[in-house]
């Protein structure tokens, strides 16, 4: 079952995404958060609904939105993949192998990220070289809290697509002391800008993806190919990443968690983003996520300038 958020005459609705067009739930839902709310059981009245209903509404006659608009949490994975470890020079300290000797590293965005399909990206004013990221996204339909590996699985309600947007230079480096982890908070700061997590276009729910670990991921930039590989070169699998972040804190329905990206980036290759460039994250079961890069600055933010 695929769950969507759209906008139809103004207003925010929530349904399901079908061959025949979109089923309608708003009458009984508010949004795709509550529905996650209402666990297994609401899931499988839906589908219930929607194995009997005649009444669609063409995609068309609809603008998509982000299938969270608005999580709970957002929370992202830094180096689970191998060889995007080694493209980006082994930075931040990890190892081309950390399985074996660390933990995931997680990092929090802030709900301002979130941005819709087909939709533009800003260009934020602190950062002249922008970069894109495809990855995997689970969406927690249960609240977890200090669950292991094994239990992980009944609390995945289902899986989107994100694209992690990552500002690779800050401006405001410019004419700055050198200190200590600045590099590291510059990297983070490069994660927090305005519409930076495309998301969507829809949620695929966990029993139509089968397993999350046998899945292709590609993305292109102007219709070539920047990034390709597969969710089985995750370090952390997804189960074990839910288990990590429900020890640290507890997870509720609808926070969002991205997997972390393969290489292919273009902090590896010089390659960045330019205005108007068009990016589909595209990744097997779930369908394809559009956005285009907006206008670059007039003027750029340096504050010690």
């Amino acid at each position: 079952m695929k769950l969507i958020s759209f906008k139809k005459n103004k207003s925010v609705k929530c349904g399901v995404l079908t061959n025949k067009g979109i089923i309608d739930l708003t009458d009984d839902f508010k949004s795709t958060k509550q529905i996650l709310a209402g666990g297994t059981e609401t899931l499988k009245k839906i589908s219930a609904v929607v194995d009997k209903c005649e009444k669609f509404t063409s995609l068309s006659d609809v603008e998509l939105l982000a299938p969270i608009p608005a999580p709970g949490k957002i929370l992202a994975l830094a180096g689970n993949y191998t060889k995007h470890i080694i493209e980006a020079g082994l930075k931040l300290g990890l190892t081309a192998s950390p399985k074996k000797t660390t933990v995931p590293r997680p990092f929090i965005k802030p709900n301002i990220v979130i941005n819709h399909p087909d939709s533009i990206i800003p260009w934020p004013v602190y950062s002249k070289e922008i970069d894109y990221e495809i990855e995997l996204c689970i969406v927690v339909g249960k609240t977890a809290k200090c669950v292991s590996p094994q239990q992980a699985k009944d609390y995945i309600a289902g899986y989107t697509i994100a694209n992690d947007v990552s500002a690779r230079s800050v401006t405001f480096k410019e004419k700055r002391e050198k200190r200590p982890w600045d590099e590291f908070y510059d990297w983070l700061n490069g994660k927090w800008a305005d519409g930076f997590l495309p998301l969507g276009p829809c949620i695929v729910t966990a029993d139509e993806i089968g397993n999350p670990q046998d899945l292709q991921l590609t993305l292109k930039v102007n219709g070539v190919v920047r990034q390709n590989a597969n969710t089985a070169d995750m370090i952390f699998n997804v189960y074990e990443i839910v288990s990590f972040l429900s020890h640290l804190m507890t997870l509720e329905p609808g926070d969002i968690i991205a997997t972390g990206t393969p290489e292919g980036v273009a902090m590896a290759t010089g390659n960045f983003l330019k205005t108007g460039d068009k990016i589909e994250c595209a990744i097997e079961k779930i369908g394809t996520l559009t956005n285009t890069l907006g206008d670059a600055p007039k003027e750029f933010y340096e504050p010690l300038a």
